[in-house]
């Protein structure tokens, strides 16, 4: 047996043990005395890298790359802190095996608060993630994903489950006043290069309208977007992300495509001439959207129209309820 580099060492340190003894058990400062001790409203982790089964809106779940942020009340004011990687460590496998709903969120949140023995009464869950969506074009036979960001807002309080969700949406929206100004600018050239011609036909007009002189004027439009923040009334099976993605779709008239054909385009172009609108029309049609929606307790929503004739953006909010069943 090899001898010791150190022979009077266990006798001036009798409880430090050597590799050859039981395992060692390792200190814990977490239960030390809390300094200035007093209860905090939140602790946990930001950030945590997660995998998340999330509806597809086309039947089977999909798996998403998510960000979750995760924290527990500390009613102990004594507790000097909580269990960490109780809760890292139960995050990890949480949402391997089902996709994301209302039961699957407050099941993980009490077990949350079960995890932390006693200290805790509330837990909190944030995930942000993109969703995708098949999209298919407007008159061609192709379809294409499209992304949407999302964050879900999860909080159990005494039994009490409360939902938030976020999504944006974006659109084109063209300008109403431009549009007038256009269409004034193409009367004037009809009048400019017609004013003498007699009698016109409809095939000479259409002959016009068709080429280069037909257009003297284009209004303006941009790209758009509206972020959206609903709470949620938790007495359904599902979140109804793709369901209020595609009513919002449909509110506005005009969502940006993925698969883009001649024809589509076309459609495309046709489609904002139909759905002209200023900032305060595209949000007025947000709110008629969701204030309809029975699953939606409350709503706060912002549209931003980035401007191709300002170096400003235009936005409106609006903030409403949702219908009462």
């Amino acid at each position: 047996m090899a001898r010791s580099r150190y022979p009077h060492a266990a006798a001036r340190f009798p409880n430090v043990t050597t590799p050859s003894t039981t395992p060692r058990r390792l200190p814990d400062v977490a239960f030390d005395a809390a300094a200035a001790a007093r209860p905090l409203d939140w602790v946990g982790m930001s950030n945590i890298a997660l995998p998340l089964r999330v509806a597809s809106g086309q039947g089977e779940p999909i798996q998403v790359a998510a960000s979750v942020d995760v924290a527990v009340d500390l009613r102990d004011a004594d507790a000097r802190g909580i269990h960490m990687s109780r809760m890292y460590l139960h995050l990890q496998n949480a949402f391997a095996s089902e996709s994301v709903t209302p039961a699957g969120l407050r099941r993980v949140l009490q077990a949350l608060i079960e995890g932390q023995g006693g200290i805790a009464g509330a837990a909190r869950l944030n995930l942000r993630y993109e969703q995708l969506l098949l999209r298919p074009a407007l008159a061609s036979a192709n379809a294409g994903w499209k992304r949407y960001p999302v964050e879900i807002d999860a909080t159990l309080r005494d039994g009490h489950l409360r939902l938030g969700l976020r999504f944006s949406v974006e659109y084109s929206s063209t300008c109403p006043a431009s549009a007038a100004l256009s269409r004034q600018l193409n009367a004037e050239r009809f009048v400019e290069d017609f004013a003498a011609a007699h009698p016109l036909s409809t095939a000479v007009v259409g002959e016009w309208l068709a080429s280069e002189r037909g257009l003297a004027a284009t209004p303006h439009a941009q790209r758009s977007r509206a972020d959206i923040h609903v709470e949620l009334r938790p007495a359904f099976d599902e979140l109804p992300l793709a369901a209020l993605i595609d009513a919002i779709e449909r509110g506005l008239g005009t969502p940006v495509q993925t698969a883009v054909k001649r024809e589509d385009e076309q459609a495309f172009a046709r489609l904002n001439a139909e759905n002209l609108m200023f900032c305060e029309d595209a949000a007025r049609r947000v709110a008629a959207v969701l204030s309809a929606d029975p699953r939606i307790d409350r709503f706060d929503a912002q549209v931003s129209h980035f401007e191709s004739l300002h170096a400003h953006d235009a936005v409106a909010r609006v903030t409403g309820q949702g219908a009462r069943e």
